[in-house]
């Protein structure tokens, strides 16, 4: 008998979606992106679970509050008798353990008395661990620095302070015994947990179970530690106490022993730092890690192997499925399936205490309904929607259906052009945008650009390239030939200008312009599947430039000579002068847009003087130019470019000039 087998599409696209989903998911396993999806797997794991009780350990922070009621300095070492003091009180209050994450190196050569009565707090308590440094000697090798001998031959024991905190700052893994036990490990031994007493235990890998977000742990300030009419005995009965700075950014050059905590990532920043802070303290972490020793609850991972397991069969399963159904059939069931996993893996995150990576299989299911619906007859009819929208990013609505229509244009590639590049930027967008939510501020921001975009650069057909945070970089030219683009890019300018005031939070929204006219390489720097339409080339960094000098002179539309000589009689502008910009050695002479050509008349007024005072001033005239540049503030008080150069003739005056006198400012920064 002959079986007569045949094709079949459906079978022949489900198994390539099966090898599809699970080759993805184990391509991504074995690259750089995996450490992505580990990571916030871990992090959205403990987030979803919420806080959890852990009252065994309690925290003595060493923390502002402390520093100003006790007098102490912020960025020295603290008089170790209010140590002694502290250890004297946790002790006599039954704390069964006293831990200080604070290293001590060096006696204080100020206070040696207080070094003796540390020493014999801690002799006197019997249950004091010290921190120990591990100290990274640049090759590769380390060496612990451990407290000086006085204090350490009266320890009940010395754990090193180390922490391994991942690329996301975030400290996942408990640090295994290297040249000594970590301090967590030094403290849970002290009190004979369980685990500390199988040998070989110290060096396993385990990982770390935080218990809530920043500030959860039961914590103190070390000032209210230390009086006993401030703080019951019963807070330290019977509990780890660990000891350890706290400090706010605001108050440090810089985050001082602080760590990424796994809910802050999904809690929004402004509520994080409301309830406890965005990171946890350096101690926070130590004591986290006790916990997990003493409570026998740090997280699990599956091995290796039955991790491989789980992702090749999820691709299987999803990449061979989805493909038999109908689109929204498909997408109801990836939809389930994204909801099982994750319950699935919440449940054994919770009770079974063990984690693993499984956003990963939710982008496997993602990329196996994908494959689903483009081979289920969507496929031309999304491209081409995806194409059409990525491209009204870029270009004027009448320019991108001949875009979409011409193939060529989607090619990788670039050619040299003379094309006009314009940057914008609002004053102050840092300070003006403190304090909004990220719903608000992307509200705030979409209206910003559709009106920037639709009523100034689009109706100039210019070509909308890239936006950068609150910038937007455009130029023109390209891909349509433009004779008159200089003068277009600064029409734009001048319709931005007279669009209605914008605010944000009261304050009006001032746009900063620069504009600069010059060659460069235009093209696809993409792929025919993900268009990059860009420009690259130093005269696009001068146009970035010329919008930065803005802030600094005063206004808020500069363009470069080479613009101004391109756009001829079609504007009304002012020289503003000579300056070298930050990255080039060259001098650039900026211009400001005063209008059009019937701005003349009521300028001529304050913009002749001006350009008289401006003379002076690079000619080395100061007398003259001072004399010139004050006539312009009575005319218009509020010039910027007027102030600017008062300002600048009163700091060349102070002192003799060195070298030859040129005129040109010279700016460091953007």
């Amino acid at each position: 008998m002959r079986i007569k087998f045949t094709a079949n599409r459906t079978m022949v696209a489900a198994l390539f979606g099966a090898v599809l989903a699970a080759g993805v998911g184990l391509l991504i396993r074995e690259t750089g992106l995996w450490a992505g999806l580990e990571g916030n797997s871990y992090n959205l794991s403990h987030a979803l679970r919420g806080n959890a009780r852990a009252l065994e350990a309690v925290i003595v922070y060493l923390d502002e509050p402390s520093y100003k009621t006790l007098g102490q300095p912020l960025n020295a070492a603290w008089d170790r008798s209010l140590h002694a003091k502290l250890i004297d009180r946790l002790t006599a209050a039954g704390a069964s353990v006293i831990v200080f994450d604070i290293v001590f190196v060096d006696p204080m050569t100020d206070h040696p008395g207080a070094d003796n009565r540390l020493a014999e707090a801690m002799e006197k308590s019997g249950r004091v661990i010290l921190a120990a440094d591990n100290v990274d000697q640049g090759d590769g090798s380390h060496i612990i620095s451990r407290p000086f001998n006085l204090l350490f031959t009266n320890a009940a024991d010395v754990g090193s302070a180390e922490m391994l905190p991942d690329a996301d700052s975030v400290v996942r893994l408990h640090t295994p015994e290297d040249q000594m036990a970590s301090l967590s490990w030094a403290a849970a031994a002290f009190l004979k947990a369980n685990i500390t007493q199988q040998p070989g235990q110290s060096d396993a890998r385990r990982w770390v179970q935080y218990y809530g977000q920043p500030g959860w742990l039961h914590g103190v300030s070390y000032h209210v530690a230390l009086d006993p009419a401030k703080s019951a005995d019963d807070e330290f009965r019977g509990k780890a106490v660990f000891v350890g700075g706290r400090l706010l950014t605001k108050l440090a050059a810089e985050r001082k022993d602080e760590f990424a905590n796994p809910y802050s990532f999904w809690i929004p920043r402004r509520i994080a730092q409301r309830e406890g802070g965005y990171y946890s303290a350096g101690v926070e972490v130590q004591a986290t890690k006790f916990l997990n020793l003493i409570r026998n609850d740090w997280l699990r991972r599956p091995s290796v192997w039955m991790e491989f397991s789980v992702i090749t069969i999820a691709g299987f399963l999803f990449g061979f499925g989805l493909v038999r159904l109908r689109p929204f059939a498909a997408t109801a069931v990836a939809l389930a399936g994204l909801v099982t996993v994750g319950i699935t893996f919440h449940l054994l995150f919770v009770r079974g205490i063990t984690w693993f990576p499984w956003l990963l299989l939710t982008v496997q299911i993602g990329f196996a309904a994908a494959w689903s619906i483009l081979f289920n007859s969507v496929q031309f009819y999304a491209q081409k929607r995806i194409m059409e929208h990525t491209l009204s990013l870029y270009l004027s609505p009448k320019l991108v259906g001949k875009f979409a229509r011409n193939p060529k244009l989607l090619k990788p590639g670039a050619e040299k052009q003379v094309l006009t590049f314009l940057f914008t930027d609002i004053e102050d967008f840092t300070a003006l945008s403190q304090g909004m939510d990220s719903d608000a501020l992307a509200e705030f921001m979409n209206r910003y650009f559709q009106n920037l975009v639709a009523n100034c650069i689009h109706p100039a057909d210019g070509t909308v390239v890239k936006y950068i945070g609150d910038a937007i970089f455009a130029f023109w030219n390209a891909p349509e030939a433009q004779p008159d683009h200089a003068v277009r890019a600064c029409e734009a300018a001048l319709r931005l200008r007279e669009l209605d005031e914008v605010k944000m939070h009261g304050h009006a929204v001032r746009t900063r312009v620069g504009i600069h006219t010059g060659e460069a390489n235009v093209g696809n720097f993409g792929s025919m599947e993900r268009v990059d339409y860009t420009a690259l080339g130093e005269n696009v960094n001068l146009a970035s430039r010329l919008e930065g000098l803005n802030k600094f002179v005063g206004t808020d539309s500069l363009i470069s000579a080479e613009t101004r000589a391109a756009v001829g009689g079609s504007l009304v502008t002012r020289r503003v002068g000579l300056f070298t910009l930050k990255g080039f050695s060259k001098s650039v002479e900026a211009f400001e847009i005063l209008g059009r050509p019937d701005a003349a008349e009521r300028t001529k007024s304050w913009r002749e003087p001006f350009e008289q005072a401006l003379r002076n001033y690079e000619e080395g005239n100061f007398e003259f130019a001072t004399i010139g540049f004050r006539e312009v503030l009575e005319l218009k008080p509020e010039d910027g470019p007027t102030k600017f150069y008062l300002e600048r003739i009163e700091d060349v005056t102070k002192q003799p000039l060195e070298g030859d006198w040129t005129g040109v400012t010279m700016l460091r920064e953007k």
